[in-house]
């Protein structure tokens, strides 16, 4: 599959969550990030999107530790969580 198409899929992916706040989480980080990162940072971000919501929140948020597997610039950066947005 190529790049574009690869995320493409996870676009839809990482918005279509289940819950709006994992949407707004997950999907918002994708759009913030996703356009700059390498293959394998690609591949990894697959692969997380496997686990359930509440473990990544949980890992964003810091109130639970990541598997090793994870731990890394793409958790750092979902860690910040300035790319959530907020509406007034």
């Amino acid at each position: 599959m190529d790049r574009e198409t690869r995320l493409k899929r996870l676009r839809f992916r990482s918005w279509h969550r289940g819950t709006k706040e994992a949407d707004l989480l997950i999907g918002g980080f994708f759009d913030q990030h996703g356009e700059r990162w390498s293959d394998e940072e690609i591949t990894l971000f697959e692969t997380l999107l496997e686990e359930q919501d509440v473990d990544i929140m949980a890992w964003a948020m810091g109130t639970d530790t990541a598997p090793e597997r994870y731990r890394g610039t793409i958790l750092d950066a979902l860690k910040t969580l300035n790319y959530v947005p907020i509406s007034e």
